[in-house]
């Protein structure tokens, strides 16, 4: 296990530590930076010198750059101004020397669950039982600690693809975006819908033990319906459950689903657990496949020539883990056989359960590992962990890569990713939207907070 622990968090001792370069005398200004006093009250400007800005998509790292960054703090939104060498900077601007690290953009887990955390004990792992138990206000502060531990690991963007109790992922993402809280972009999903009984096998008398986790949608106007109330009540992405009940969705069925998505502008993600599901789904043109269960040969051809991502949920080989030789064999040689066929793939992980130990962020991380195992280079790891995240949470035009006009989500470490990926475990440094989370291995989230929706009060 190559996990390093966080140390506490500790304002005063980011404070103290970080170490804040003051501009050098006489720099010049543009004057297109200029601000008056109303605007240096709501603006916050900050220069990164970066030893090396990794491009993940290229493959490259180029030394000595200087990101310029500005914040609004009305809006919460920071964005990248200039990138360059020896940039100039407004006065008042204050800059951080990563001048030993290697800065990318933020990382992206395609598939969790931040509000749901099933545990050997009480439950034995069951996490019927766990809805039974849990309620969704306790499973929404859930989500937050969750969502605040995977972005103390560089995780900036997280797709929260259900099973969060009655819509605890939007209260996340309304209270991440109104800044409530510090936490990851949300692509949430709202209820996951499937046919009658969706992933339960409750008795009779218990019928109704299914909602709130999943929504029983067997007719095309119960479908239709299904996939309104979730995005009416903020899901961002769709998700299905293509196969859990002997019952499957038709590919007809499952092209409602995307057709009745796209006309919200949303794609539909997938759960697939046989061969037959896997095949409709394609056929039917979902925008992912998650779980590598059903993985074959075939299905990764087939995904390949339509485009499909690949969320395979790649559970790693580890004392924690309930992955028997045999399942591993197979995850690892379907890993690589899907790489080699030019599947998209997207990192992803469905961690969701009680490690103790490993906080969510580095149990993330841990699943690092089968890709390692399955023989993939290093550089096209991180690619994966990045750019095919942004990408399959459509995000790649305005959040993620490092760019003039984008958000200004970053992380840093010390050592070149490209070359070794082991780096990733070794993040000691978050900044989301212009702001810093993380500074020399310290979260030191304060400024993330505020009493009241300090962002403005969005809705949807």
């Amino acid at each position: 296990m190559k996990t390093k622990r966080l140390r506490s968090l500790s304002l005063a001792t980011l404070l103290v530590t970080s170490l804040l370069i003051a501009p050098m005398p006489g720099s010049l200004v543009p004057a297109a930076w200029a601000q008056s006093a109303d605007q240096a009250a709501e603006t916050q400007m900050t220069l990164i010198r970066a030893g090396h800005l990794v491009d993940p998509a290229t493959g490259t790292a180029t030394p000595n750059q200087d990101i310029l960054i500005e914040r609004n703090n009305r809006t919460g939104e920071g964005r990248i101004q200039a990138i360059g060498r020896n940039l100039d900077a407004p006065p008042g601007t204050e800059v951080i020397d990563l001048s030993d690290h290697y800065v990318t953009g933020g990382l992206v887990d395609a598939h969790d669950h931040l509000a749901i955390t099933y545990k050997e004990e009480p439950e034995s792992n069951q996490y019927y039982f766990t809805t039974l138990m849990d309620s969704t206000p306790i499973r929404a502060i859930q989500a937050f600690s969750t969502g605040f531990q995977k972005l103390a690991s560089g995780f900036t963007i997280v797709r929260d693809l259900g099973n969060n109790g009655l819509y605890a992922d939007t209260a996340l993402r309304h209270a991440i975006e109104q800044g409530w809280v510090p936490g990851p972009t949300i692509i949430n999903a709202g209820i996951i819908i499937g046919a009658f009984g969706g992933q339960f096998f409750e008795i009779p008398e218990r019928e109704d033990t299914v909602y709130p986790e999943y929504l029983n949608a067997d007719t095309d106007d119960e479908i239709v319906k299904a996939i309104r109330r979730n995005i009416h009540y903020g899901a961002k992405v769709i998700k299905v459950c293509v196969d859990c009940q002997a019952y499957p969705y038709t590919a007809d069925q499952l092209k409602l689903f995307v057709s009745e998505a796209a006309n919200a502008g949303r794609k539909v993600s997938g759960h697939v657990q046989t061969h037959e599901g896997a095949l409709r789904a394609i056929e039917a043109g979902l925008w992912s496949i998650d779980h590598d269960n059903a993985m074959t040969p075939e299905i990764h051809t087939m995904m390949a020539e339509k485009g499909i991502w690949r969320v395979g949920t790649e559970t790693p080989k580890a004392d924690w883990a309930r992955t028997s030789d045999a399942r591993w064999e197979r995850r690892v040689a379907m890993l690589r056989d899907a790489y080699d066929k030019g599947v998209k793939l997207a990192f992803s992980t469905d961690a969701d359960y009680f490690i103790r130990g490993l906080d969510r962020g580095e149990l993330t991380l841990e699943f690092i590992e089968t890709w390692k195992a399955a023989g993939i280079p290093d550089a096209d790891i991180l690619k994966v962990m990045t750019t095919n995240g942004y990408e399959i949470s459509e995000l790649e035009n305005e959040r993620g890569p490092v760019q003039e006009g984008f958000a200004a989500d970053l992380i840093a470490m010390r050592g070149n990713p490209l070359e070794d990926i082991d780096a990733l475990y070794d993040v000691d440094f978050v900044m989301k939207d212009g702001l810093v989370f993380k500074h020399e291995g310290v979260v030191a989230p304060m400024d993330f907070f505020h009493n009241g929706p300090a962002y403005g009060w969005r809705v949807r």
